[in-house]
């Protein structure tokens, strides 16, 4: 008995001075973390590197052959075999023909970051990656170095064999820009891929606008640039042909409130539901309000099953003018209204509300859209836009 208490009594010491080491215990945790997340991301990365210097390889060993494109793929099919047998896993013939596409397609990216030989110095990556990863400096991962290193790739290798898939260039920048800004894990670069948020984007955006979307990603800097053409809420899990009610449209964006955010867009905050506010004895209920930190703006949502009214409308004005005068401060900027129904008319949009009106309606859908089709408006709405059409 005697044994066990003292037992007891020297592990009570011992915590005892483990408080006293919280702080180290702190740092210690976080470096370890940070290595971990370090050494994820250096093996992505010298994945990437690696693959597309095969693609080039590959490339390069058909330019010098048999210009036909059976002689490519026997090229393939004869490589697999060999480096299945000797590395294992990961070299089947499609994956070659990935890595085949990837070097074509982001090999001008290359250029600048290539070595005097015309090719990326993988040994001297390594190296630094593995064994002169400076961990003294407080603040800094990593990472950080290999990033000053000029990494020309910003994802993983799965991130890049889902891009593949996007055939049009500017598209293929847009989600590649998005996926690297935003933090994007791979099922949610192939959903925002499925629901066409670059084609929603662009019709929302004139010329300029559009090239920008290729070139920078989506930049918030006025209202217009938070809009899409429709918003895709397939992730409610509500039947198109069900019944259901506004409130339980809300419910379902309530109970998915993470996915309705990222189907927002950047800089969401979410507020509160049903806002009430009262003036003259009668209540009002606004359905959801968010606040946008890029913008510094209220932006408050209401709900309809079917297609707009004027009513409706006009409801969303008293809204906002609410917020504008009641709610907002002074340095913040002016509130956006914004009306999410099953269908609309522009025309019934335009005659009701003021031209300076800080008020948009956009239809929602319940499942994914066609991308063909919405490419196909994409092409009218150039067309349109071009004056030499």
């Amino acid at each position: 008995m005697k044994k066990k208490a003292a037992t007891k009594k020297a592990k009570t010491v011992i915590k005892g001075k483990g408080d006293k080491l919280a702080p180290l215990i702190v740092e210690v945790r976080d470096l370890i973390q940070s290595a971990r997340r370090s050494v994820v991301s250096v093996v992505n990365t010298l994945q990437v590197m690696t693959n597309f210097e095969i693609g080039r390889r590959i490339v390069e060993h058909e330019q010098q052959g048999e210009k036909r494109a059976e002689y490519g793929k026997e090229l393939l099919k004869e490589l697999s075999a060999r480096l299945t047998e000797e590395f294992g896993r990961g070299f089947s013939k499609s994956n070659l023909a990935s890595m085949r596409a990837f070097y074509l397609i982001w090999s001008e990216r290359i250029q600048i970051f290539q070595q005097p030989t015309g090719k990326l110095n993988l040994h001297e990556k390594s190296q630094q990656a593995t064994g002169q990863l400076d961990l003294s400096s407080k603040g800094q991962e990593p990472t950080d170095q290999l990033e000053e290193s000029q990494n020309p790739f910003t994802l993983s290798w799965t991130h890049y064999v889902t891009l593949l898939t996007v055939k049009n260039p500017d598209e293929r920048s847009f989600y590649e820009i998005e996926a690297t800004d935003q933090g994007w894990s791979v099922p949610e670069l192939k959903r925002q891929k499925a629901s066409a948020l670059y084609e929603r984007l662009a019709l929302s955006r004139d010329k300029e606008g559009l090239r920008q979307l290729a070139t920078e990603g989506q930049i918030i800097t006025k209202p217009e640039d938070i809009l899409k053409e429709p918003y895709i809420l397939e992730f409610l899990g509500l039947e198109e042909r069900a019944s259901y009610s506004e409130s339980d449209l809300e419910q379902s964006i309530i109970d998915r409130l993470e996915h309705f955010l990222l189907e927002l867009g950047k800089g969401f905050l979410f507020e509160a539901r049903q806002r009430r506010f009262t003036f003259d004895e009668d209540h009002y209920f606004v359905d959801l309000v968010f606040y946008n930190r890029l913008l510094r703006c209220y932006v408050i949502i209401d709900l309809k099953l079917d297609k707009l009214s004027h009513q409706d409308l006009g409801q969303m004005q008293m809204y906002v003018n609410y917020f504008d005068r009641e709610v907002k401060l002074p340095e913040e900027n002016p509130t956006i209204g914004l009306l999410l129904c099953k269908s609309k008319k522009q025309t019934i949009v335009e005659l009701t509300l003021p031209a300076d009106a800080n008020i948009h309606a956009r239809e929602y859908q319940l499942y994914l859209p066609s991308k063909e089709l919405l490419k196909q408006k994409l092409q009218e709405w150039s067309a349109e836009q071009d004056p030499r059409a």
